[in-house]
């Protein structure tokens, strides 16, 4: 490991900054301590959800715990007590709670009208795993009588009176039946080996028992309990018995026999809450571990719901992880926009209409926004209020692994935003003021509080929060099978001032005073146990400050994210597009924001925050929605308009780092901004769904057409998999780039008014170079002005851009090229 072995790696030579990396390893190395401390390992600290929240016991029991350490009384009220703060409550002492504050309450399983209690006070069922197992109506005694018959041999198992039965035989068999008394008559006694060949001399050879021999003198040498001597024979002779297990196993009941038996203690859909008793009163909250919630039921409290369907009702898994070869075509997407009526869609109709669509378009991977249970639907899901929970308003837990599944089933990979930056301020059912006090999930003071959005901010520095973050990482990815998370908004958990400051981009930004050390620590944890557990998993860093080391290894003193999401990109063209008059853009200025930094980038040109808040989206902004009423691809304004966003697209898509992001919609131009229902617009759902009639119409169609065959190039050629850009042509004059990537050249004309007929752009191999993509043909909207035989071009020896060779093209205004070379030529 070294912690700043990735400064050699980008040129930094900051010695503040290095210090710092040096300060936060030690730091990371104490707080590792702590936790391997409480939790033994990464794994075993991220598995609560193993041990936390409600959990059916195999012995006719559900057992709950949760975390309170501000609480002096815990207890669950629900439909199952009839809402009762004493009916179920926590033991006392250390029986109800430990010294870390987690509180363990017991929901026993009532018996039925006449039915007995067990006989055995372990009794075991079958709830789900084999439940129509057992039930054989098999007893006890006969299981024992028939593992001493088909599993013990005769003297294997011997009944003993006395503690010093075993002592005494064997005196006997070393002296004699008359052996000596005292120590007068011991006399000398024989070396160890010479008593041990006469006790064997007088014992049969038995071959056939699988009794273990001791044939084995001991040589001096030194043994522990991890390398015992013993004779492998015999060794092979007791593995090959058959185990006792299965018999063990059958005296389990099967689900069966206890239904019959018992009434659950809490039973399928059942409404609950935890209830505390806090020196500040008593409070009853949603548990922070539950797997269901409906956080905004109409005319009452939040509440939990127990979610435990029958076996035969548990979704059944149908198809496996996707392998995902070259770079990630990302399709960003809300579940609850996603329709085309003015409602909140859910989970089955996403599924059924826009996974198909997803696939068809040509991407291969799902992002889902919104997916984690919020109580505010007009925060688009991002003010997170119970984070092992799916948000109830699109459907149930078993909905998403449907969803979930079926793209596993189509080849798509499924991420999810992940928001541990932080958390819903609501208390009723969030985690603020969990159990009464100030500083449970969160800091307390100002530090708590986003300085701007009015959420909470978590307590990285603690062991439990730790706990909780990082196991609610691997239950999305044990529970739902996701394939990875983009973690949001990462600069407001990593400074104090939420990312609200000026950025120069001096290196001392990155490890002052208002650095949140304790949040770099969880974010290298989060990336090392994610990556160790679950290898193929995908971490994207959604970071406006970029920091240093986003995607370098947590080895080499970075944070270990796969990519990192250029946000400066969408930002730049927002700028251009509402600002700077056309033909005033800067060439090297866009490439400077395109290539920056491309290693490991997820590249866009929009996504939900360029449309959403009251902003445009680019569609809105290029085209005008009243100009694509008209639906007429001769129109000279939707021309122009739409081939600007065809270059804006591709020259985004093919200088991205291995990874593409695209909103729902953007992919035909949608027309229409995204506005949640919200009290400024009367909670309307006028622009939260998409209109998805327009793909077969216009423009639409076109540009749909353009955007699909861009991630077919990619899917076919790796375009964006081919390592580093060489840009040869970038010239503000007249408006063009030229670009180089592996064996493709790319070309764009940004002018809007000027096409060039001979545009000499220079290229290191010499050879033929075939055209593969053009914007300007007409099943894109163009114009189609490029001529079939001028497809195939081959190199010239004239220099051009400091290049050996150089080719001349025909560019139209607003159009750009791609060529492969399918020739090289030996001079």
């Amino acid at each position: 490991v070294d912690p700043v072995g990735f400064l050699v790696k980008t040129g930094v030579s900051d010695r503040a900054f290095a210090q710092f990396l040096r300060d936060r390893h030690k730091a990371l190395k104490d707080r590792r301590w702590e936790l391997y401390s409480r939790f033994i390992d990464l794994k075993e600290g991220s598995s609560g959800y193993e041990l936390l929240g409600m959990h059916r016991h195999r012995q006719h029991r559900v057992d709950f715990m949760d975390w309170a350490p501000g609480a002096r009384y815990c207890s669950l009220i629900g439909d199952f007590n009839q809402w009762s703060a004493t009916e179920n409550c926590a033991r006392e002492g250390h029986l109800g709670h430990d010294d870390f504050g987690y509180w363990f309450v017991i929901l026993e399983d009532k018996l039925r009208e006449g039915q007995e209690p067990d006989e055995y006070f372990f009794q075991e069922y079958n709830y789900v795993d084999d439940y129509d197992k057992g039930d054989n109506g098999v007893d006890a005694k006969d299981l024992i009588r028939r593992m001493n018959e088909e599993y013990w041999e005769p003297g294997e198992v011997t009944s003993r009176k006395s503690r010093w039965e075993t002592v005494a035989k064997l005196y006997e068999q070393m002296f004699g039946p008359n052996g000596p008394q005292t120590e007068e008559e011991l006399g000398e006694i024989p070396d160890a080996e010479t008593r041990y060949k006469n006790w064997k001399a007088t014992q049969k050879d038995e071959s056939s028992s699988s009794s273990p021999s001791y044939d084995i003198i001991d040589t001096g040498q030194e043994f522990d309990i991890f390398n015992v001597v013993t004779d492998r024979a015999s060794f092979e002779k007791f593995q090959a018995k058959a185990t006792p297990l299965a018999y063990w196993v059958e005296m389990r009941k099967g689900r069966k026999a206890w239904i019959e038996k018992y009434v659950p203690a809490i039973s399928h859909k059942d409404k609950y809450r935890i209830y505390f008793n806090t020196p500040d009163g008593a409070l009853e909250r949603v548990p922070a571990w539950a797997t269901y919630v409906l956080p905004d039921a109409e005319g009452m409290q939040s509440y939990a719901v127990h979610w435990e369907p029958p076996p035969e009702e548990i979704y059944k898994w149908r198809f496996g992880r996707p392998k995902v070869k070259g770079s990630l075509r990302i399709y960003e997407c809300h579940v609850g926009i996603s329709g085309s009526e003015q409602k909140i869609s859910s989970f089955q109709e996403f599924t059924s209409n826009v996974l198909p669509h997803i696939k068809n378009a040509g991407y291969n991977a799902v992002q889902i926004i919104g997916v984690l249970e919020h109580k505010d639907y007009s925060s688009v899901g991002y003010k997170v209020t119970n984070y092992f929970a799916v948000s109830s308003r699109f459907g149930t837990p078993d909905d998403f692994k449907k969803l979930v599944d079926e793209a596993h089933g189509l080849g798509l990979l499924v991420l999810i935003d992940i928001v541990h930056s932080y958390a819903s301020a609501d208390e009723m059912v969030g985690l603020s003021l969990f159990d009464g006090s100030n500083d449970c999930y969160f800091h307390s003071g100002k530090r708590g509080h986003h300085k701007y959005w009015g959420t909470r901010m978590f307590k990285y520095d603690d062991v439990d929060v730790l706990h909780f973050l990082l196991s609610n990482l691997s239950w999305w990815v044990t529970e739902y099978k996701i394939d990875g998370f983009q973690f949001h908004s990462l600069s407001s958990m990593l400074y104090t001032h939420n990312g609200f400051s000026t950025f120069t981009g001096a290196i001392e930004e990155y490890c002052n005073q208002y650095v949140d050390k304790d949040a770099l620590i969880y974010l290298i944890l989060a990336n090392e146990m994610l990556h160790e557990l679950h290898p193929d998993i995908i971490t994207i860093a959604e970071d406006a400050t970029y920091y240093p080391g986003l995607c370098e290894p947590t080895t080499q003193g970075g944070l270990g994210f796969d990519y990192w999401a250029n946000l400066s990109i969408p930002e730049m063209w927002l700028w251009h597009l509402e600002n700077v008059p056309e033909r005033e853009w800067s060439m090297n200025k866009i490439m400077k924001v395109l290539i920056s930094s491309n290693h490991h980038m997820l590249s866009y040109v929009e996504n939900h925050n360029q449309s959403i808040s009251g902003r445009k989206s680019f569609a809105e902004i290029i085209l005008n929605t009243g100009m694509c009423s008209s639906g007429s691809v001769d129109d000279d304004l939707i021309f122009k308009a739409s081939s600007l966003l065809k270059i804006i697209k591709l020259i985004t898509f093919t200088t991205s780092g291995g990874a593409y992001l695209n909103f729902m919609g953007n992919e035909f131009a949608h027309p229409k901004r995204v506005e949640f229902p919200m009290s400024s617009n009367e909670y309307s759902f006028h622009l939260a769904c998409r209109q998805w009639e327009l793909l077969d119409k216009g423009v639409h169609k076109h540009i749909f057409n353009f955007d699909k065959d861009i991630m077919s190039l990619d899917e076919n050629e790796r375009v964006t998999s081919r390592g580093s850009l060489n840009v040869h042509h970038c010239d503000d004059t007249n408006m063009v780039i030229s670009f180089t990537r592996g064996p493709f050249l790319f070309v764009f004309n940004f002018n809007p008014e000027v096409p060039y007929q001979l545009y000499r752009v220079g290229v290191d191999e010499a050879g033929e170079y075939q055209l593969i993509l053009n914007t300007d043909e007409t099943k894109y909207g163009g114009r189609g002005e490029l001529k079939s035989s001028q497809y195939m071009k081959k190199t010239s020896d004239r220099r051009a851009d400091g290049c050996r060779n150089s080719l001349e093209l025909a560019l139209a205004s607003r159009s750009a090229q791609v060529y492969k070379l399918v020739r090289i030529l030996r001079i």
